[in-house]
């Protein structure tokens, strides 16, 4: 799995015109599921995300994690996170998992951490054509692939 995460002021995700999900204070979730992603690495992508220490303390010092703040999460899908664009001009997605094992794991994910950490989460529509818009705070973005949990040092 492969997130950016954007701490923001407020985000919004809409779908034909229409919004679908929005939060204040906290972090939009962009999220890409590869082809052999597990419950597991959801369970611990989510826990690594919603415990980041990202937001500032009273000493302007990224200190402090989402569930400290009181804070909110936008998820929203995102396949293209998956893409090769190494060879040729057209990306390859052959990594990203099909929709219907991602759109599992997606919907693992965001419930997951509205079970255990009791947070407002809100979501885009998995597969649908989006407009998210972002009002990133900072600007603060991070980018954390579970593959590198296992060569980290």
């Amino acid at each position: 799995m492969v997130v950016v995460i954007q701490r923001v002021r407020r985000s919004k995700v809409e779908v034909e015109g229409k919004k679908v999900g929005e939060i204040g204070k906290g972090i939009t979730c962009f999220l890409g599921i590869e082809n052999q992603d597990t419950e597991e690495e959801a369970i611990w992508l989510a826990d690594k995300v919603v415990n980041l220490r990202i937001f500032e303390d009273e000493s302007k010092k990224m200190n402090r994690s989402l569930i400290d703040v009181g804070g909110e999460m936008l998820v929203v899908s995102q396949f293209t996170l998956l893409a090769n664009c190494i060879k040729g001009r057209r990306p390859s997605f052959i990594r990203a998992a099909e929709p219907s094992m991602a759109e599992k794991l997606y919907n693992f994910f965001i419930n997951y951490i509205r079970e255990k950490y009791n947070l407002n989460v809100e979501t885009g529509i998995f597969g649908a054509m989006m407009m998210v818009y972002i009002e990133n705070d900072g600007p603060v973005t991070f980018i954390i692939n579970t593959k590198d949990k296992f060569t980290a040092g």
